[in-house]
């Protein structure tokens, strides 16, 4: 099985810039070895699990909460596929193939 999930936290109450924030969970992630890819407004993983997934969640907001952060916004999207991996590059492959078919 294969659970991807799409997803953004940060603090709403440490100003207008909160990478510093940010980038202790982007390292957490890294860290967890799970794959994941970082993009301009949120982090999409792969993992085994829904489990593991929302285990990636409760991990960054403890990181946030540790840094004193009292109020976190999160968004998360998921997509839950059983007897499928490695679907964080293989769906971009997909799409990636077809375009070159429509192009020639």
């Amino acid at each position: 099985m294969s659970t991807l999930l799409e997803f953004s936290m940060f603090p709403t109450d440490k100003g207008e810039s909160v990478s510093a924030y940010v980038s202790p969970l982007i390292a957490m992630i890294r860290d967890s070895g799970v794959s994941y890819r970082l993009t301009p407004m949120g982090t999409i993983v792969e993992t085994d699990t829904l489990e593991q997934a929302l285990e990636i969640v409760a991990r960054a907001y403890r990181v946030l909460e540790e840094a004193g952060c009292n109020r976190v916004y999160s968004s998360l999207k998921l997509d839950i596929r059983k007897g499928h991996d490695d679907r964080l590059q293989g769906k971009i492959e997909s799409v990636q193939q077809k375009i070159g078919a429509v192009e020639h």
